[in-house]
C-alpha cells in the first residue's frame, strides 16, 4: 500500500499522545520537570551519536573527522532559507491556530506542538524512510520510526500536554510529501548523500535537546532546510 509507512507513523503519534495524557493527570509538576530534563538529555545524546557516526571515520586505527565543510555550508545556507521563510514562526502560528480551534487552555500547547513536531520530523529516518516507502513500497523504516515516535510522543504528552498530539499533522504532511516525491528524487540518492543528511539532521536533533535541557532558543525550525542542503551541495562538490 502506497504511503502505508506515513499512515502508521501518524497513527502511532496520536495513540502515543493520548496514552501520555492519561499519565499527565497523575504527575506532579516536579516529576514533569525532571522527566522533561531526562528527555532533553536523551535527545541530546541521540543527536550526538548520530552526528559522530557521520563525521568520525576510523582509518588505519586513526580516528579522522570528515564532513565539517558540508555541515557548516548546510547550516549556513539552511539558516538563510529558513530565516527567509521564517519556518519557526509559521509552525508556531499554526500551533496558535490549532489551539484556538480546539479551544485549549493548556499553557504548554504551543511548546508541546512545536517541540514534538521538530523532534519527530528532524532526522534521516523520516527522509530516507519516506523515499523507501514511495519508491519501493517498503514501509519498514517508517514503521520502525513509528515505534520510536510512539514512545517519544507518549513521554512528551505526559509533560507538555495535548499540543503534542497535533504533531501528527506536520508528520503526515511532511512524510507524505516526501513519499510522493520519492519517484522523482530517490534515483539521485547515494550512500554518501544519505550519510550527510543523517549527520546534519542529528546536529539539529542535538539543538532540540539543548532547547529542552537548558531552555535556550535555538531556532531549529528555521534550520530545517539544512537537512536537504547535502543534496544540493552534492551537485557542486
Amino acid at each position: 500500500m502506497f504511503g502505508l509507512g506515513t499512515l502508521v507513523n501518524t497513527i502511532s503519534v496520536v495513540v502515543g499522545g493520548i496514552i501520555g495524557l492519561l499519565f499527565k493527570n497523575g504527575l506532579k509538576n516536579r516529576y514533569q520537570e525532571t522527566i522533561m530534563q531526562g528527555i532533553g538529555l536523551a535527545v541530546l545524546f541521540v543527536g550526538i551519536s548520530g552526528a559522530m557516526t557521520g563525521m568520525l571515520k576510523i582509518s588505519k586505527s586513526i580516528i579522522e573527522s570528515t564532513g565539517s565543510l558540508i555541515l557548516v555550508l548546510s547550516l549556513c545556507f539552511g539558516a538563510l532559507i529558513g530565516e527567509f521563510i521564517n519556518i519557526e514562526k509559521r509552525i508556531e502560528q499554526f500551533g496558535f491556530y490549532l489551539k484556538s480551534k480546539v479551544k485549549s487552555n493548556d499553557s504548554k500547547f504551543i511548546e508541546g506542538f512545536v517541540s514534538t513536531s521538530l523532534v519527530i520530523c528532524v532526522g534521516a529516518m523520516a527522509i530516507v524512510g519516506s523515499f523507501q516507502d514511495g519508491l519501493l513500497h517498503d514501509p519498514s523504516v517508517l514503521i520502525s520510526k513509528a515505534v520510536m515516535d510512539f514512545v517519544i510522543v507518549m513521554v512528551f504528552a505526559s509533560t507538555l500536554g495535548v499540543g503534542t498530539i497535533f504533531s501528527a499533522i506536520p508528520i503526515f504532511v511532511y512524510q507524505g510529501l516526501l513519499t510522493v516525491c520519492a519517484s522523482f528524487l530517490a534515483p539521485y540518492f547515494t550512500t554518501t548523500m544519505i550519510s550527510n543528511i543523517s549527520f546534519v539532521g542529528s546536529v539539529l536533533i542535538f539543538a532540540v535537546g539543548t532547547n529542552l535541557c537548558f531552555h535556550t532558543k535555538i531556532k531549529v525550525g528555521n534550520l530545517l532546510p539544512a537537512v536537504f542542503m547535502p543534496l544540493l551541495l552534492a551537485l557542486f562538490m
